[in-house]
């Protein structure tokens, strides 16, 4: 297998268990030759991450993104242990499930400002976190989903906030560009993680899904890790601003 990644070192954010998407991107990430750094919200993620990254020969470093003085422990710790950072996964986001059934309009104020904080806002701290450690460039990264740009029954204040993500993302391509600083959204389809469970109907949604999508299967994590490396790898050197769907096609249906 060729060593896209060889030489670079990945900082992955999100990773809860073995069956989560940020997993399977650091599993590829390491394949392909990089280094891999983890981190893990709290003492209940602490042990299981920590084995994770065991497997991977990573350190695991704790990080809770609504909590400023964890962001500048990690930055601390980053900058103490390692001499620069190329890649930033991130791959974080929660909204309370009260939220992710029913109607959006009836959305609450506390889950709408904690599902911004959670999956928008970390980015845009991440980034400013790692942005001066990549001194040599670097690829940032981060998981959103269709209902970013259409209504997804249950996806709720979820999808509102994928939509403020993408557009961060945009906006982010802008300011970091200069230091050639890439910053890119990979629009996966529905995937069994623990997090996706939380959503009601899963299970009429992927249904639908291998009815309607062109390749007519789900999306495999592995599908979304491979298309996280050519991101983080020299292969993207060009592309910035963007979002890659990465759904089995499902995307471009009219219905």
């Amino acid at each position: 297998m060729a060593q896209l990644l060889e030489g670079k070192r990945a900082l992955v954010v999100g990773v809860a268990n073995r069956w989560s998407l940020a997993w399977a991107i650091a599993s590829a990430f390491r394949q392909h030759g990089a280094e891999v750094l983890l981190t893990y919200q709290g003492d209940r993620q602490r042990l299981t991450v920590e084995e994770l990254a065991a497997e991977l020969g990573a350190a695991a470093l704790p990080c809770d993104v609504t909590r400023e003085d964890d962001l500048h422990q990690l930055g601390e710790a980053l900058r103490q242990r390692f001499e620069r950072i190329d890649v930033l996964v991130h791959s974080v986001a929660y909204a309370p499930k009260e939220e992710l059934s029913g109607k959006f309009l009836e959305t609450s104020r506390h889950g709408f400002l904690v599902a911004h904080e959670v999956s928008v806002y970390s980015l845009v701290a991440l980034a400013r976190l790692v942005a001066p450690l990549m001194t040599q460039g670097g690829s940032i990264i981060t998981l959103s989903y269709l209902g970013a740009c259409r209504v997804v029954p249950n996806y709720n204040v979820m999808g509102v906030a994928k939509a403020a993500l993408e557009s961060c993302v945009r906006y982010l391509a802008n300011d970091l560009g200069r230091a050639q600083i890439r910053v890119n959204a990979i629009s996966a389809g529905p995937i069994k993680t623990a997090s996706a469970r939380a959503i009601k109907g899963l299970a009429q949604l992927l249904d639908h899904l291998r009815e309607r999508a062109p390749l007519g299967r789900d999306t495999e994590p592995s599908e979304v890790a491979d298309a996280a490396v050519f991101l983080a790898s020299d292969l993207s050197r060009g592309v910035t601003g963007n979002v890659l769907f990465v759904d089995a096609g499902y995307h471009v249906m009219a219905f």
